[in-house]
């Protein structure tokens, strides 16, 4: 393995575990404080660019004009609010096994449009893993709407990963983010200004704990993909499937019916075998 591989490697672990941090802040606002998904996800993008203004090296308004700038933002901006909507009424692990349809598309999509590189081994390992997805959606009339906003929030943010990777060398990662956050905040503001709720100290809390742990664990994803290839990177999402799992046990008491635990440990293994086929 390659120094700028282990690098990726590193990154995308770190990357995972604050993302799901943030959700499962997330999660608390919309559950137990009765939160609306839109402020939570414009309540995340605007104290994340006001917070990472400072660090981002620099600004160049000149990144505001690529059209694809704004494109790969709306697949965020779509992504987040989807899988808040989805928290509200799902188990946590739940939501990100189906949310795992994300990377992969990531997979493919990257293949397709990209060119990226494939093999039969690994797409055999990521479709076994999709096989786990559907074990925990459950397709059918009895299908929850949540698990339909997880699905939702899958598909963009596989379009979100391939985006990414598809305009790493527009400019620099801490610039991305930054373009992100404020694109993101613009667009959610008109539904996320008129449902701020009542503010508390534990919901002004969650509220910058969602925040920043979204905007660090997208920095890291950024850098992460500036040094390796998305079909590389596929397997290591599942590390966010491992904290959503913890975290659900933890903090909201939810274990995982047999049908969701059995679809959740054919992602880890499909997930890990595509890492050892790789070794």
């Amino acid at each position: 393995m390659t120094r700028d591989y282990l690098q990726a490697i590193a990154l995308i672990i770190i990357a995972m575990t604050l993302i799901t941090a943030g959700d499962t802040a997330g999660k608390l606002l919309g559950a137990d404080h009765g939160a609306s998904p839109f402020y939570v996800a414009w309540s995340r993008f605007l104290i994340g660019a006001l917070a990472f203004l400072p660090f981002a090296g620099g600004f160049d308004g000149r990144i505001f004009l690529d059209w694809r700038i704004w494109l790969r933002a709306l697949f965020i901006v779509c992504a987040i609010t989807s899988i808040l909507t989805a928290l509200k009424t799902e188990p946590i692990a739940n939501v990100f096994a189906i949310f795992f349809v994300g990377p992969i598309i990531s997979y493919f999509a990257s293949a397709i449009l990209l060119g990226e590189r494939v093999t039969l081994a690994r797409s055999a390992l990521l479709l076994l893993g999709f096989v786990g997805v559907l074990f925990v959606v459950k397709p059918g009339s009895d299908m929850g709407v949540g698990a339909g906003f997880a699905l939702l929030a899958g598909i963009f943010y596989g379009s979100f990963l391939v985006a990414s990777r598809w305009i790493a060398h527009v400019a620099r990662p801490r610039l991305m983010l930054l373009s992100q956050l404020i694109i993101g905040s613009v667009l959610l503001t008109p539904l996320g200004f008129s449902e701020i709720p009542d503010m508390s100290q534990s919901i002004a809390v969650l509220t910058i704990i969602s925040a920043l742990g979204s905007a660090v664990g997208n920095l890291c994803l950024i850098l992460a993909y500036r040094r390796s290839d998305a079909s590389k990177l596929a397997p290591f999402h599942y590390v966010q499937l491992i904290a959503a799992a913890i975290f659900g046990v933890l903090i909201f008491g939810n274990w995982p019916d047999l049908f969701a635990l059995f679809g959740i440990l054919l992602l880890l293994t499909s997930g890990f075998a595509t890492l050892l086929l790789r070794r």
